[in-house]
């Protein structure tokens, strides 16, 4: 054969080469806001998607969210296999709905509920459906009653705090129920007692009381709004409920504090709603709704439906979700059992009050909490300090650390905090990394008195 001829038994490699990169696909701009014409090899498309998502901050450094940001890989394994599972179709999966109600009867035994019979409850997207699958129960139920009585039932009013989770917002606004918000007062920054039965009445349809307040992460005392509520229906035959909102103290308050009665041992909490992708240490999202009994969940809310050949019985809003979330926080109940979740949850505390205190010694902070209830506090400046919560905010975020500032709400805006949750794997030595930069930050505006600190632009969403 000669010098430079090509052996016609030889296939042509260059059809093979494929470019270390992206090649000519990395020359012009991805089209951003139409499908193009045409597609893009599976690596360049996810080298090209993969290196613009890192420009996100590092979810690892991220004190601002409730979110799981680390799970084991066997469970990030499971997810995997089990991504094209969809939650709804429980006659074609029938197991992965096994394991929605063993997981729902695991929250009943947890919470203290009272019924012998299978847990009265589902999973959820997240937290907000199971908080407004919550509260339409407690609608249609005292609809009902007001007809049984005679009574209009055109005028229905909710009570909760002003530190609410703005899903509440959204649920009142949706379903067309009165908000009465309890505002802020002082160094009350949570719903009381008190101030609740000031704005109940014959058309309140349920009190939300708050395990864990995305504001401050504070318990709301729900033995004290239980107690006050059933003295106030005794004397006008009122029968208003309790839903609690437990998206972060529900896979707490069991482990720390199991001796607190803030659950089904109440008799006037009707429901409960979690988030198993916040302290349930699952990745996002999945929540989980919970009635007392089987009389709590109106019938009418409850959809019967001929669904791929099976009856299926459904209450949740929507209608495809994927099950490898409830898959994921099944492994988490056998893999960690009441002591794994207690000792995580402990060691997030220790480090939150850990951090909290180191903050306080550092001089120009003061605390609006610790992390005693669940593990997040906030923290504000005080008069020594020539700097805002909002220049500290942006300060830190320059070493990647993503620590929210934001204002209080109603009567409390002249407050303005920064918050950090300590979940698992946020460690004592990031606590320490952090208490450095934190004081990084103060030496550098003690080096700027005429400083003028930056006001509002929060960054908080709760």
């Amino acid at each position: 054969m000669l010098h430079g001829q090509k052996n016609p038994n030889e296939e042509d490699s260059s059809s093979f080469i494929t470019p270390a990169y992206g090649g000519r696909y990395t020359r012009e701009p991805i089209p951003k806001y139409l499908i193009p014409e045409e597609g893009l090899p599976p690596k360049v498309a996810y080298n090209l998607i993969r290196d613009e998502l890192i420009l996100d901050g590092n979810s690892r450094l991220n004190l601002a969210t409730f979110v799981t940001t680390w799970m084991e890989d066997e469970a990030r394994q499971l997810m995997s296999e089990t991504f094209d599972k969809n939650m709804i179709d429980k006659d074609e999966y029938p197991q992965t709905a096994e394991i929605e109600l063993r997981c729902t009867n695991m929250l009943a035994q947890l919470w203290n509920s009272p019924s012998e019979e299978n847990s009265v409850g589902c999973s959820t997207i997240g937290s907000s459906e199971a908080a407004m699958l919550g509260g339409m129960a407690l609608k249609w139920n005292w609809r009902k009653r007001r007809e049984a009585q005679g009574k209009p039932a055109d005028k229905p009013n909710m009570v909760m705090g002003i530190n609410v989770q703005v899903c509440w917002e959204k649920f009142c606004r949706y379903w067309e129920i009165e908000p009465r918000f309890v505002p802020m007062e002082g160094d009350r920054f949570c719903l009381t007692a008190e101030e609740a039965v000031k704005l109940v009445d014959e058309n309140t349809i349920g009190v939300v009381v708050i395990m864990g307040s995305t504001f401050d992460g504070r318990y709301e005392n729900v033995k004290e709004v239980n107690d006050a509520l059933v003295k106030l229906n005794a004397e006008t035959g009122w029968d208003v409920p309790i839903h609690v909102d437990a998206a972060s103290g529900g896979f707490v308050a069991p482990f720390l504090q199991p001796d607190l009665e803030w659950d089904f041992r109440l008799p006037l909490v009707k429901s409960i709603n979690t988030s198993g992708h916040k302290f349930g240490l699952v990745y996002p999202g999945v929540g989980w709704v919970l009635w007392r009994s089987r009389e709590e969940l109106p019938e009418e809310l409850i959809f019967h439906c001929n669904y791929l050949g099976g009856d299926l019985p459904n209450f949740a809003l929507n209608f495809s979700r994927p099950g490898n979330q409830v898959v994921a926080q099944y492994f988490n109940f056998l893999r960690l059992g009441h002591e794994g979740y207690r000792e995580i949850h402990q060691t997030s505390q220790d480090v939150a009050l850990y951090l909290s205190s180191g903050i306080a010694e550092l001089g120009p902070f003061d605390l609006i909490s610790d992390g005693s209830d669940i593990p997040v506090f906030a923290f504000t400046t005080n008069e020594k300090a020539n700097f805002s919560v909002f220049d500290i905010s942006s300060k830190v975020r320059e070493r990647g650390w993503l620590v929210p500032a934001y204002t209080f709400p109603k009567n409390r805006e002249d407050l303005a905090v920064l918050r950090c949750v300590c979940k698992e794997g946020f460690t004592r030595d990031m606590a320490d990394m952090l208490l450095g930069d934190l004081q990084h930050a103060i030496d550098y505006f003690a080096q700027r008195p005429d400083h003028e600190p930056q006001t509002g632009g929060s960054s908080f969403h709760h």
